[in-house]
């Protein structure tokens, strides 16, 4: 029979040490997404002095494990960047090709839907009475837990009657 030598305690212990996990926060992230919004929202032709509503989708999980909740840090965020003479214009500025003058901004009030898992929240932009006509850059967002994803649409403000 073999005989095993033990390890001295001392040589074991840094051993060990190497090899501890410290322990890591779980993220705990919404089991609940937004994104922007029906087609309704932005087909539709607006008016200065008008008020532009955003009717948030909800998306959750295909097979959900419990009855879907929103995180605690979820915020919805929406505004409008405009006008522009085209859509062509409105792209070229998003990508950071293009400059244009006088552009103005017309945010909505942040919305925290942690309150409500089965209500779709909306968003509204009011639209100035002295707004441009023109294209409109919709820029819409969904942030969680530090991390955020967002979208553009284009809604168009005509010269009121």
């Amino acid at each position: 029979m073999k005989a095993y030598r033990a390890w001295p305690l001392a040589l074991l212990l840094p051993l060990l040490a190497a090899c501890v996990v410290s322990p890591v926060e779980e993220v705990v992230a919404s089991t609940v997404t937004y994104s922007c919004c029906e087609a309704a929202d932005v087909e539709k032709l607006y008016q200065p002095g008008q008020t532009f509503t955003l009717n948030w989708i909800v998306e959750s999980p295909d097979d959900p494990p419990v009855t879907p909740t929103p995180g605690p840090g979820v915020e919805l965020t929406a505004h409008l960047i405009g006008p522009f003479e085209s859509v062509e214009q409105l792209t070229a500025h998003a990508m950071g090709t293009l400059t244009v003058p006088r552009l103005v901004t017309y945010p909505a009030e942040p919305v925290r839907p942690a309150d409500a898992p089965d209500r779709r929240p909306v968003s509204t932009i009011a639209i100035a009475p002295d707004a441009g006509p023109g294209y409109y850059n919709l820029i819409s967002s969904m942030a969680d837990q530090g991390h955020a994803v967002g979208g553009e649409s284009v809604i168009q403000v005509v010269a009121g009657s």
